[in-house]
C-alpha cells in the first residue's frame, strides 16, 4: 500500500486523534489539542509504534541491489549482469503449467482362488472396458453418472444424450465396409516374403506335415486316450448316418479359431437347408414375422388365467378388470411396450396406474407425460393419493424430482434427453397420455423427437383416442425403436351413448328431442325428419309457403338465451345435470353464462357448500386480486350452479370449478374443446351449441375425432346407464350427411407434423455419434421406407447383374452404350411430347375418325393405320385402328426380334408389305402411335369394324375383305408408295399450336436427337439387336438397383433439401462453422426452446443492455403471445426503440432464410411476433395490481397470466444463456426481471399441487 500523507490541520478540523491500545485492536478516542503545524499521528501505546507485519520487499531489493556498488558498478556493467543472472536463474518447468488429470487405469487386478479352500493362488491382469468416458464424450449408459447434483435432473447442454434405442453402434458388416479411402488387402495371395530393405525372407509355404499335426493338436485336447477310442466309432457311426449329405466336411487346421471362422458362414445355411428337406417352412415364417413390430392383440376372448399368471400384482384394484386392462397387465409383467387406444373414460389410465406401481415395486422409475400443463397438475393430484411418491416438473413448478414417478410435460422430457439427464438411467416406463396429441401442428414434432431419442431399456406405454392407424404407428415406432409394440385397441364404451337433436325454444316446445343415433350405434332417419318438421312448423306461414331465400346461419342473443333456457329447464326436470356445453368460442361461452341471470340450480346446502369452497380457495389471494371483476362475476354463477371453462379464465378459477364440476356442484359448464382434452370430467349429458368451428384458417365442421373426444365426456361410469349427446339446431337443423360423417366417420388418422427446427438440428449437431438425417430417417414422416426390405431387392439385384452375360462393346458396337442412352432419352422425349400433344385440345381433335398414324408395337414397326374410333374414356383412352401389315401376320405372331431396339426413332421408312398387303383392327393404346400425319381418309367405321368382326369367325375365315377395307387398305397402300420415306406429320409447336416451353424444348432436342442416331457404327452391326436387348436388360437392372439405391440413401429424405436450407443459415449467422462444430452461438440457441435465432441474435447484439428489468421482460413478452389486440399500448422510449430492434433484427433473419431457400417469407417471420402486451407485462413488472392491468388490454385474464408464466420460463432460458455468453450483468438483470413478474394471481400455485 502507499503511504498516505494527510494534509496539515485546517481550522476546520476538530482535535481527535485515535489511540491504539497494545495489538488487541481496541482503541481510544484522545481529544487534547495538537500544536498548530503537527498532522494527527496514529498514536498507539507501543513504545514504536506498530509490531511490521512483513519486511517491505521493495526497499530490501532496493537496498541490496540498487545502492550497493558491489552489485551495480558504474564500469563494468556486464560482468555484474550476469552474476545477477546466475542468481535469478531457476529451472524451466513448462509441465508445470499444464493441470492434466491422472488418466484413468485401464486395467484392474482380478484374484484367482482355490474353489474348495479359498486360498489366494493367483493375481490376474484384467482389462477394463469403458474407461476414459464421461458424458461430455460418450452416450453409453456405462458413463460415470454427473457429480452435480444441480444437472443430474435436466442434464446440461454440454452432455451427450444417452444413446438412442434401435440406433445401435456400428455393426460388424458396417465396419467391413470400405470407405473410399481404405484399400482392399489380400491376405491369401500376393503377399511379401521378404520385408522391404531386406535380401533374406522367410518361407511360409505350405508343408506336408501340416495335416498330420493338424490330427495330433486336436486330439491333444482332449483329456485321456480312452475317450478318444470312445468317440471315434461315435462320430463315424455319425457321418454314416448323415450319408453323403448335409454335413460340412470340417477342415483341418492347426487351431480351433480357424476353424470357426472358417465354418461360421457355411453354419446358418446349412441349418435352413436340413429343417427346409425335412418338409417344415416354420423359419420362412419366423423370418415374416420378426418383420411385424406391431402386434394386435386380441380382446374379446376373455383372460381367464390372468390371476395365475400374476398371483401378486404390483397394484391392487378395487373392481375387476376389463379385459383389455388385464392384457396390457399381462404384457407391462412382460416388460413390453403397449399402445392402448380406447374411448374416453374406458379406464386407460388403470395401465398407466399399473406401470407406476410395477416401476416402485421394481425401485425403477416412471416419467408420465402430458401435453397440457393442467392435465399434468391434475394428474398429480390423483397419483399422490394413490402412490405418495410423485414428483411435478413443468416450467414453473419443481415439485419432489426425486420420486419415483415424474410428471412433466413432453417439452421437459425432450430437453432432459437431449441434455443426458441423469434420471433417464433409472427409467423404466415413460406414459405417454392424449397420443393423438401427435397431429398437434405446432407441438406434434416434440413427441416424435421423445419416442426417437428414448434409450434401449425404456419402455413405452401410449394412451390414445380410438385410431384408425394404431397399428400402423405402432409399426414405426416397433421399427425404431427395434422392440415388439402391442396393440390394444377397444371401440366398446363402458357407458353407451345417445345423441339426440333438439330444436325446443320455449316452454311449450321445451321436449322436442328427437334421437339420431341409438347407443348401438344406428342412424336414426326418423329422427332426423321428425326434427326437420317440427322446425317447419314453427317457420311463418309466408316462409313455408315461399321457401326461405336461405336461413341465416346466426341467431340472435335473445333467440340463443330462449333455446338454452328452455333446453336446461329441461334436462333440470329430467336430472340429467351435470351438463357440459360445448361452445366453439370465447365470448359466446360467457355471453350464454350471463343470459342466464334468472336461473338458479343449486339448493341451499349446496349453495353454502361451494361458497365455502370458493373462500377457501381464493384465501391464498392478495385482498385486491380477490375482487377482480371476473372472480366476482365467476363467484355469483357458481353460486347458482353455472360455470364457464376457457382459455380466458384465470387458472386458479378454471381450477376451482373443474373441482366444483366435480363434485356436481355446478351443473352447467360452457366450455369450450380444451375441457375435452384429457381433463378427466365426465358429465351426465354433453350440448353442443354448434357444429361448426374457426380452426385458425376458417369456419368447418367438427371433425368425427374431435365430436368423438367432446362427446365422450357424456356418461359418468358407474353412475349413468347410458351418456346424452345433444345437438341444438337454432336457426334450422344441420345437413344429414353432414351428421352422419361426423358421428359415424373414421377419427383423424395419427399423421406426422415432423419438421426441422434450429434447436432439435443443433442439439444433434454438438454430439457426433447423432446425425440429423438419422432422426429424419426415423421420423413417422418417414416410415413407409421399409429399409430392411430395400436392402433384400437391392442384395437380390446384384446377383442378377452379376449373372448377367457381359457385353460385347468391341469393334462396331465400341458406341453401343451411348447408342443405348441416346435412345433412352429420344424415347422420354418422345412420350413426353407425345403426352403434351394428346392432353391438349388440338391433338385430341387431330385423333379423330378418319386420321391416318403411324404405328409402332410389338406387332407393327412403322405401319400406317387409320383411325376408325376413339374411346370416350379419357383417363386410359384408346383407339381403335385399320393397320396394314403383311399376310401371315394379322395376329401378330410374327414378332419382330428388332422391336426392342427402337429402330423407329431413327428410321423414319414406311413398312411395306413384300407380299400381297393384309390389315389388322386393332385398338391402340396412345403410346402405340408414334405419329400423327396430316393425310385424313373418308371411311365407314362401322362397316369396318362390323365386317373384320364378322371375318374372325370360323366360317367366314376365308371370305374376300368388304368394299369399305378394301379401298381403305388401298388408300394406305397408296401412301406408303407415294412416301416410301416417310409421311409429313404434324408439329407440335407449328400445327398443335404449343407454344409453352418445355414442348419447343422437346420439338427441338428430338430432332437433334434423331438426326444424331444416324452416326452410330453400332447399328450397322449384324449382331447389333441380340447385344442391344442384352445392354437393355442389363440397364433395366441397373436402373431399379439405382432407384432403391436412392430410396434408401439420405438424399431420398423428403426433409434434406430443407435441412441444407437450414444449415446454411446457421452458418450464415455463424452458429456452426463449415464443418458442422457447433460454436458458441449455437451453443447458446441450444438453451433456447423456441425462437432460438431471434433470442441468440439480441444477447450477441446486446439489444438488452440497454433497457431496465421490467422493459427487458416487456420487450421479451412477444415472443410468448399470440393473439391479436385492438388496443395500442403506451410505452416508454426505450421500449420502442427496443421493439423497433427487435423487428429489424426478425427482417434480417427473415431475409436470409428466404434467401436460402426457406419458404416462409420475411413478413411471415417477423408477423409472428406481436408486441400487444408489451405495456401490460411493463406494468405488472412495475408492480401494479393485476386488477389495473386487467383494464389496460382487451386480451383476457387467463390469457394474460399464461403469457405472464411462459414468459417467466423465456426470462429462465436467457438467463442461462447469459451465463454461458459470460454476461453476468444481463444475468443479474434477467433474474430481477423474472422476480418482479413471479408474484400474486400470476403465480398463485395450483390448487391440485397443495
Amino acid at each position: 500500500m502507499e503511504r498516505i500523507d494527510l494534509p496539515a490541520v485546517g481550522p476546520t478540523d476538530l482535535p481527535i486523534s485515535l489511540l491504539e491500545m497494545g495489538c488487541s485492536g481496541r482503541f481510544e478516542l484522545i481529544t487534547h489539542p495538537q500544536p498548530n503545524d503537527q498532522p494527527l499521528p496514529p498514536q498507539s501505546s507501543l513504545p514504536h509504534g506498530l509490531p511490521p507485519t512483513s519486511v517491505s520487499l521493495e526497499t530490501e531489493v532496493e537496498k541490496r541491489f540498487l545502492r550497493d556498488p558491489a552489485w551495480l558498478p558504474i564500469h563494468d556493467t556486464d560482468a555484474a549482469f550476469h552474476r545477477f543472472l546466475k542468481l535469478a536463474e531457476r529451472d524451466v518447468h513448462i509441465d508445470s503449467l499444464l493441470h492434466c488429470a491422472l488418466s484413468p487405469l485401464h486395467s484392474g487386478i482380478s484374484v484367482v482362488r482355490d474353489p474348495t479352500t479359498g486360498m489366494l493362488l493367483d493375481f490376474n491382469e484384467v482389462l477394463l472396458g469403458d474407461t476414459g468416458i464421461s458424458a461430455k464424450n460418450s452416450m453409453s449408459l456405462q458413463r460415470p453418472p454427473n457429480p452435480n447434483p444441480s444437472e443430474s435432473l435436466r442434464g446440461s447442454n454440454t452432455n451427450y444424450p444417452f444413446l438412442p434405442g434401435g440406433m445401435e453402434e456400428l455393426t460388424l458388416e458396417q465396419i467391413k465396409k470400405k470407405s473410399e479411402l481404405e484399400e482392399d488387402i489380400d491376405f491369401e495371395n500376393g503377399l511379401l516374403t521378404v520385408p522391404p530393405g531386406l535380401k533374406v525372407g522367410m518361407d511360409f509355404s505350405d508343408k506336408d506335415a501340416k495335416t498330420t499335426k493338424g490330427e495330433i493338436n486336436l486330439l491333444s485336447l482332449l483329456s485321456t486316450f480312452d475317450d478318444i477310442i470312445d468317440s471315434q466309432p461315435e462320430a463315424e457311426e455319425k457321418e454314416k448316418g448323415h450319408g453323403s449329405g448335409n454335413a460340412p466336411k470340417l477342415p483341418r487346421t492347426n487351431s480351433l479359431e480357424d476353424l470357426g471362422i472358417k465354418d461360421s458362414p457355411s453354419t446358418p445355411g446349412t441349418t435352413s437347408t436340413e429343417k427346409k428337406d425335412g418338409g417344415t417352412t416354420k423359419p420362412a415364417e419366423g423370418q415374416e414375422e420378426k418383420k411385424r413390430w406391431a402386434i394386435p392383440i386380441n380382446i374379446t376372448t376373455p383372460c381367464g388365467d390372468f390371476y395365475k399368471r400374476i398371483p401378486n400384482p404390483a397394484f391392487k384394484y378395487p373392481f375387476e378388470l376389463d379385459v383389455f386392462q388385464k392384457q396390457a397387465v399381462l404384457r407391462l409383467e412382460a416388460h413390453d411396450s403397449v399402445f392402448v387406444a380406447a374411448h374416453t373414460s374406458a379406464g386407460k389410465t388403470v395401465v398407466a396406474e399399473y406401470a407406476i406401481a410395477l416401476s416402485q415395486k421394481h425401485m425403477t422409475r416412471t416419467i408420465y407425460t402430458s401435453p397440457i400443463k393442467a392435465l399434468s397438475n391434475q394428474k398429480f393430484r390423483d397419483f399422490k393419493t394413490t402412490f405418495g411418491d410423485v414428483g411435478l416438473l413443468t416450467g414453473d413448478v419443481q415439485l419432489s424430482p426425486e420420486a419415483s414417478c415424474l410428471i412433466m410435460t413432453t417439452e421437459i422430457l425432450r430437453s432432459m434427453l437431449y441434455n443426458g439427464s441423469e434420471v433417464i438411467r433409472d427409467l423404466e416406463w415413460v406414459i405417454f397420455d392424449e397420443v393423438h396429441y401427435i397431429n398437434d401442428a405446432e407441438r406434434g414434432v416434440v413427441w416424435e423427437e421423445v419416442l426417437i431419442m428414448l434409450p434401449d431399456h425404456v419402455s413405452i406405454i401410449l394412451l390414445s383416442a380410438t385410431v384408425p392407424n394404431a397399428v400402423e404407428f405402432s409399426e414405426w415406432i416397433g421399427r425404431i425403436k427395434k422392440k415388439h409394440i402391442y396393440v390394444i385397441s377397444t371401440a366398446k364404451r363402458p357407458v353407451p351413448l345417445e345423441h339426440y337433436l333438439y330444436t325446443g325454444n320455449s316452454t311449450k316446445t321445451q321436449k322436442e328431442m328427437f334421437l339420431l343415433l341409438d347407443p348401438s350405434g344406428n342412424f336414426q332417419t326418423k329422427g332426423y325428419y321428425a326434427a326437420i318438421d317440427a322446425k317447419k312448423e314453427r317457420t311463418s306461414k309466408h316462409a313455408q309457403s315461399f321457401g326461405t331465400k336461405n336461413p341465416s346461419q346466426y341467431t340472435t342473443s335473445n333467440q340463443d338465451r330462449a333455446v338454452w333456457l328452455s333446453l336446461l329447464h329441461f334436462l333440470s326436470q329430467r336430472q340429467q345435470t351435470p351438463v357440459v356445453a360445448f361452445t366453439f368460442s370465447k365470448t359466446r361461452c360467457d355471453d350464454n353464462a350471463r343470459s342466464l341471470a334468472s336461473m338458479d340450480l343449486t339448493s341451499s346446502a349446496e349453495k353454502s357448500e361451494i361458497h365455502s369452497f370458493f373462500q377457501k380457495s381464493l384465501r391464498r389471494l392478495r385482498g385486491g386480486d380477490r375482487q377482480l371483476p371476473q372472480i366476482l362475476f365467476m363467484r355469483d354463477l357458481l353460486k347458482r350452479g353455472i360455470g364457464v371453462h376457457h382459455s380466458g379464465i384465470l387458472p386458479i378459477m378454471k381450477e376451482v370449478i373443474e373441482m366444483l364440476f366435480s363434485r356436481g356442484l355446478v351443473k352447467v359448464l360452457f366450455a369450450t374443446e380444451t375441457f375435452a382434452m384429457g381433463v378427466n370430467m365426465p358429465a351426465r349429458t354433453v350440448v353442443f351449441d354448434s357444429i361448426r368451428k374457426h380452426d385458425g384458417t376458417g369456419f368447418r365442421n367438427l371433425l368425427p375425432g374431435e365430436y368423438i373426444q367432446m362427446a365422450g365426456r357424456a356418461g359418468r361410469r358407474g353412475l349413468d346407464a347410458t351418456g346424452t349427446v345433444i345437438i341444438l339446431c337454432k336457426s334450422g337443423v344441420h345437413d344429414m350427411g353432414d351428421l352422419n360423417v361426423m358421428m359415424l366417420g373414421k377419427p383423424t388418422v395419427l399423421q406426422s407434423q415432423f419438421r426441422l427446427t434450429y434447436t432439435m438440428i443443433l442439439n444433434l449437431l454438438r454430439v457426433e455419434a447423432l446425425r440429423v438425417t438419422d432422426m429424419m430417417r426415423r421420423s413417422f414422416s418417414e416410415s413407409h421406407r421399409d429399409t430392411q426390405a430395400y436392402e433384400q431387392q437391392i442384395g437380390q439385384l446384384k446377383q442378377t447383374l452379376s449373372s448377367l452375360p457381359p457385353l460385347d462393346t468391341e469393334g462396331q458396337l465400341s458406341d453401343l452404350l451411348s447408342y443405348y442412352y441416346t435412345v433412352t432419352e429420344l424415347r422420354i422425349t418422345a412420350e413426353a411430347l407425345q403426352c403434351a400433344v394428346l392432353g391438349s385440345v388440338n391433338g385430341l381433335k387431330a385423333l379423330s375418325v378418319g386420321r391416318v398414324v403411324v404405328v409402332n408395337n410389338k406387332q407393327h414397326f412403322n405401319a400406317l393405320g387409320v383411325i376408325l374410333q376413339v374411346s370416350s374414356d379419357s383417363v386410359n383412352r384408346t383407339f381403335t385402328a385399320l393397320i396394314i401389315c403383311e399376310k401371315g401376320n394379322e395376329e401378330g405372331r410374327g414378332d419382330s426380334p428388332n422391336c426392342s431396339a427402337f429402330p423407329h426413332l431413327y428410321n423414319t421408312a414406311l413398312f411395306t408389305p413384300e407380299g400381297p398387303c393384309s390389315h389388322t383392327v386393332q385398338k391402340l393404346k396412345l403410346q402405340d402411335i408414334s405419329a400423327i400425319t396430316v393425310k385424313t381418309l373418308k371411311v365407314i367405321p362401322d362397316r369396318i369394324i362390323d365386317n373384320y368382326n364378322k371375318r374372325q369367325q370360323l366360317r367366314f375365315r376365308l371370305d374376300p375383305p368388304g368394299q369399305a377395307i378394301s379401298t381403305a387398305t388401298q388408300e394406305l397402300l397408296r401412301l406408303v408408295e407415294a412416301n416410301p420415306g416417310g409421311v409429313m406429320t404434324l408439329d407440335p409447336v407449328n400445327d398443335f399450336q404449343l407454344k409453352s416451353v418445355d414442348v419447343v424444348e422437346g420439338t427441338m432436342r428430338l430432332r437433334v436427337l434423331q438426326d444424331s442416331l444416324k452416326d452410330f457404327s453400332c447399328i450397322h452391326s449384324p449382331t447389333f439387336s441380340e447385344q442391344f436387348l442384352r445392354v437393355q436388360e442389363r440397364m433395366s437392372v441397373q436402373e431399379e438397383l439405382d432407384k432403391l439405391l436412392f430410396l434408401i440413401s439420405d438424399q431420398s429424405l423428403s426433409l434434406l433439401p430443407e435441412y441444407h436450407q437450414r444449415i446454411k443459415v446457421l452458418q450464415s449467422l455463424q452458429y456452426v462453422d463449415s464443418s458442422g462444430a457447433v460454436q458458441l452461438k449455437g451453443r447458446v440457441a441450444c438453451q433456447i426452446s423456441s425462437h432460438e435465432l431471434l433470442l441468440t441474435e439480441l444477447l450477441f447484439e446486446n439489444a438488452l443492455s440497454p433497457l431496465a428489468p421490467e422493459e427487458s421482460a416487456a420487450l421479451l413478452s412477444c415472443l410468448v403471445f399470440q393473439q391479436k389486440t385492438q388496443v395500442e399500448p403506451h410505452i416508454t422510449n426505450t421500449l420502442k426503440e427496443g421493439i423497433e430492434r427487435v423487428l429489424a433484427v426478425a427482417q434480417r433473419i427473415g431475409e436470409l432464410q428466404r434467401d436460402c431457400g426457406i419458404t416462409q417469407t420475411a413478413e411471415e417471420f417477423v408477423g409472428q411476433f406481436k408486441f400487444g402486451l408489451t405495456e401490460v407485462v411493463y406494468c405488472w413488472a412495475r408492480g401494479m395490481p393485476f386488477a389495473e392491468i386487467a383494464q389496460l388490454t382487451d386480451v383476457q385474464e387467463g390469457t394474460v397470466v399464461r403469457c405472464i408464466q411462459r414468459l417467466d420460463e423465456v426470462l429462465k432460458e436467457v438467463r442461462q444463456a447469459a451465463r454461458i455468453v459470460g454476461d453476468s450483468v444481463l444475468g443479474s438483470k434477467m433474474e430481477k426481471a423474472s422476480l418482479a413478474i413471479r408474484r400474486d394471481i400470476v403465480f398463485t400455485a395450483s390448487l391440485y399441487t397443495h
